[in-house]
């Protein structure tokens, strides 16, 4: 039998109550921040990967699914969101909108690399992006945004991590401080930080292993080297969360993976799950576009997955909405005019009510217990000359075939009593 390929998942009828509670109330919450919705193709030009993120990043290097398509065009997997979204605000001239351009995307993103627990090779993901402003208040509402979220879900076991890492004014002299320091304790290193070294020295933050992170821990900071616009900059982040009611620990060796990142960087760091307990992170981008060929175009946005973060929904105990209820379901005794009831079901979902009849060649005893299974609030007991409607908790009621429709809309209305001249009430078992 064939199976789902490794790393990705299926959401089942089961699991997608919850996974549309989180998403819908990402995109309410977006909506009412002012950010529009956009959708950007599956995949694009290898070279924007390779221009945005870096020649020597995991991603590049290890993580992109890249394919030859007919005309021999080499496409690659969007393995996160935040350059395609700003190609599109180039490519379409949204520069020329007013600014800052406030985008978000809920999507699926692909990247190659050890399965693990909320963390697959396809993943779904939510993407923030404010395109347009370097105003520092920005880099603020985005972050404030994601921690409304995780208030408007539940998840109250996080911390928000923060960390400023300069830009092209102050990294150069930064950078000469670190090289200095890595060359004294090269014996430290270990080659997943050797390798991170060559590309950028930055990027020697991002080891995974815990005994490099510790041995860094010593080595200079970029906040100890910020220029004095980055410094303003920075201390306007913190007083715009400071005023938004945000808590936030500062780490100074909180640097992020992609080369595009300047200035403000942060994750949101959820329930421990060994090594993967992110489930936000983000930051400024200042260059990002330069890096695709347009103009200097400032931004900040951030991804969060939303496995991660169904992870976090778990363990604060968060569950899933209770599942629509059927409004009527339609059970059919021997004999019953199956076709004139299908067209009243035809019927009453044009006028938005949820119907449902059985299917499977169930007895009558079978279909009332799955309208049960669906918690439908009324079941309609067809015969071949008249019908019962039954709801909870009161009596069966016997109407002709032609009120069905009748007394139906008459629920619907709020009546608490299909009796009337027409029906009688019988026993609940009736």
């Amino acid at each position: 039998m064939i199976k789902a390929p490794r790393g990705t998942h299926d959401v089942l009828p089961d699991e997608q109550p919850l996974w549309r509670h989180v998403a819908g109330t990402a995109e309410e919450l977006c909506a009412q921040y002012g950010y529009r919705p956009i959708t950007t193709p599956g995949f694009e030009d290898t070279e924007l990967f390779q221009r945005t993120s870096g020649a020597g990043s995991d991603i590049v290097q290890k993580e992109m699914y890249t394919f030859e398509d007919g005309g021999g065009r080499s496409l690659t997997l969007r393995p996160e969101a935040t350059a395609p979204i700003v190609r599109a605000y180039l490519e379409h001239g949204l520069q020329r909108e007013p600014q800052p351009q406030k985008l978000y995307t809920v999507g699926t993103m692909y990247r190659y690399a050890a399965p693990q627990k909320g963390r697959f090779r396809e993943h779904w993901q939510v993407s923030v992006e404010a395109i347009g402003s370097d105003d520092p208040a920005v880099d603020a509402e985005v972050i404030q945004l994601y921690d409304e979220l995780l208030r408007r879900l539940g998840v109250t076991n996080y911390r928000l991590e923060l960390n400023s890492i300069g830009d092209r004014n102050c990294r150069p002299a930064y950078f000469e401080r670190l090289e200095a320091w890595l060359d004294e304790h090269e014996a430290v290193l270990d080659d997943d930080a050797r390798q991170k070294r060559a590309t950028t020295p930055l990027r020697v933050f991002d080891v995974k292993s815990e005994t490099v992170r510790a041995a860094l821990a010593d080595a200079p900071k970029i906040g100890e080297s910020l220029c004095d616009a980055c410094r303003e900059h920075f201390d306007t982040v913190k007083a715009s969360l400071d005023a938004y009611g945000v808590s936030y620990d500062l780490v100074p060796t909180l640097v992020r993976g992609l080369d595009y990142y300047t200035r403000t960087t942060w994750e949101f760091v959820g329930p421990e799950h060994g090594a993967q307990s992110s489930i936000s992170g983000g930051g400024r981008y200042d260059y990002l576009a330069e890096d695709i060929g347009g103009p200097h175009t400032p931004g900040v946005g951030f991804g969060a997955g939303l496995e991660r973060l169904l992870i976090a929904l778990e363990d604060a105990g968060v569950e899933a909405p209770e599942r629509p209820a059927i409004d009527v379901f339609f059970a059919f005794d021997e004999g019953a005019p199956r076709d004139r009831v299908l067209a009243l079901m035809a019927k009453l979902r044009r006028e938005g009510r949820a119907c449902d009849t059985d299917y499977a060649g169930r007895s009558l005893k079978g279909q009332i217990t799955q309208a049960g299974r669906l918690g439908a609030r009324i079941t309609v007991i067809v015969g071949p000359d008249g019908a019962k409607i039954r709801e909870a908790g009161a009596k069966d009621v016997e109407v002709p075939l032609d009120e069905i429709e009748e007394r139906l809309s008459a629920y619907a209305r709020g009546a608490t009593s299909a009796g009337g001249r027409s029906g009688r009430s019988t026993s609940a078992g009736g």
